[in-house]
């Protein structure tokens, strides 16, 4: 077996099997372009069959001394999918990253921002430009339902049911989730189609699309994120922020003023708890006030 063909293979088995979306299977399959290169560099003659453990340690060395260790994690945890995946369809009998233990990384916080410094930044934007009224709808639309940017950017009108107070968001691997929408999220929006995409004549499969470039294509992920940063520096905040940020702050705050955790996990689209705990960063004071609030003894 060649890797390119086991590759393909395997990237058909993460999108049809597993139904992860295609920048995951990306990422996957970059890292095991990586440990492709490395065989050849070094004139290595192993198939993904006949691989062993022992060159897969090298290979473990060798990028530790070029890439930071989340990066390495998150290699060995590609590299152990993919094996899992070839010992699964009984092309081999082992894995051979079984032995390698990943660097521990610990536990990454995610950045929030501040109930007023999400104020400043959607008051700073200028709603006399012709896509001001666009771009504040973005930011109260991502704060509002915690949405992951490639959900935003693939938002359609048919997906908006305003009278239930839902709307239908499409996530990783193409699961589909109703998620709740603030009611000025919705004025915004609904501000947003009436009186700035009415004027815009949508190109060729963007009929539906509800955000619209002066095209009348879809914005790119990029282009939310230039928005964010354009905005952050005209308010001088000095913090590194992105999409996710407003993902991650819309999260905290509720659990802030008290929603459940269970709650927040299926607004968010989390398979598992786990991964929610991890995005809600708790800090030290709301702990305090949870011990004062709730424990028997107060």
């Amino acid at each position: 077996m060649k890797w390119q063909n086991a590759i393909r293979d395997y990237q058909l088995y993460l999108k049809i099997e597993r139904g992860l979306a295609k920048n995951t299977i990306e990422s996957y399959s970059r890292d095991l372009e990586k440990l492709t290169l490395f065989l050849t560099e070094n004139e290595i003659d192993f198939t993904p069959i006949s691989i062993d453990a022992v060159t897969v340690k090298e290979f473990n060395y060798a990028i530790a001394k070029k890439i930071n260790p989340r990066s390495q994690a998150r290699i060995i945890s590609g590299l152990r999918s993919f094996f899992d995946y070839l010992v699964f369809e009984d092309y081999r009998e082992t894995n051979p990253t079984d032995l390698i233990e990943a660097p521990k990384i610990g536990r990454k916080l995610p950045d929030t921002l501040s109930e007023d410094e999400i104020n400043e930044l959607i008051s700073a934007i200028d709603l006399s430009h012709p896509q001001g009224e666009r771009n504040r709808t973005i930011l109260e639309t991502l704060y509002s339902c915690g949405l992951r940017v490639s959900e935003l950017i693939t938002l359609k009108i048919s997906d908006l049911f305003f009278e239930e107070g839902f709307i239908k968001v499409t996530g990783k691997g193409n699961k589909e989730r109703y998620v709740p929408i603030h009611f000025n999220a919705q004025k915004y929006i609904t501000i947003y189609i009436a009186e700035i995409r009415s004027q815009l004549k949508p190109a060729k499969s963007f009929e539906d699309t509800l955000f619209l470039n002066r095209r009348g294509k879809g914005l790119t992920r990029q282009m939310i994120f230039t928005i964010l940063k354009e905005l952050a520096v005209k308010i001088n905040l000095n913090k590194k922020i992105s999409p996710h940020t407003l993902r991650h702050s819309f999260a905290t705050h509720l659990l802030k003023n008290g929603a459940d955790l269970r709650a927040i996990q299926l607004m968010l689209g989390h398979e598992s708890i786990t991964t929610t705990e991890v995005y809600v960063h708790l800090d030290t004071s709301y702990l305090k006030e949870v011990v004062e609030n709730y424990h028997p003894r107060k």
